[in-house]
């Protein structure tokens, strides 16, 4: 009949369903844990299919796939775990910025969105994404000293802007930029 295939009679892995949700059940301790569990062992055993010897007992080789199945599942919940104890302990250390600084960043980001496009897109360029002059002129197709040219005004005006904050911050700089000319 089309569209349907026979089963093989000695891979009846549908006779087997009770023995593996039992064992599931054994190991996870949890009703839906173990659903899951038999799931994945079933896809494992579908996909392993040519793999399986007849010479087997199915319900061993099914019980084997499914121990490894949850041994694997084990250890990435532990190894997930671990990784979770550890961002959690080098987060313990961290500081969270002063309201004092997270208010003159504002101040900065606000200050940067008025600038003209041209100068924007420049110190973006070069001070965001770490791109040599030479390289942020060749994406804005603009040549060298033009580039420097709106860089350096968009610093002066930058500086206008937050007048009394600039004898307290000493001169804007690019941060992971380059005033290199490579």
């Amino acid at each position: 009949m089309f569209g349907k295939r026979r089963e093989d009679p000695q891979f009846d892995v549908i006779g087997q369903l009770r023995t593996l949700r039992r064992y599931a059940l054994t190991l996870t301790r949890n009703e839906h844990d173990a659903e899951d569990l038999v799931q994945d062992a079933l896809v494992r055993a579908y996909a392993k299919r040519s793999q399986y010897d007849t010479g087997r007992e199915l319900r061993s080789w099914l019980l084997a796939i499914l121990h490894n199945a949850y041994v694997d599942k084990l250890r990435s919940v532990t190894a997930d775990r671990r990784r979770a104890e550890e961002a959690a302990s080098l987060a313990e250390f961290e500081v969270g910025p002063s309201q004092e600084h997270a208010a003159q960043l504002t101040g900065v980001l606000e200050a940067v969105k008025r600038l003209p496009e041209d100068q924007r897109a420049a110190l973006h360029l070069v001070a965001i994404e770490g791109l040599s002059y030479a390289d942020a002129s060749a994406v804005l197709d603009v040549p060298l000293g033009t580039l420097m040219s709106r860089i350096g005004r968009a610093r002066e005006t930058l500086r206008r802007i937050e007048g009394g904050e600039s004898a307290r911050l000493g001169r804007l700089r690019l941060v992971g930029g380059s005033d290199e000319l490579g």
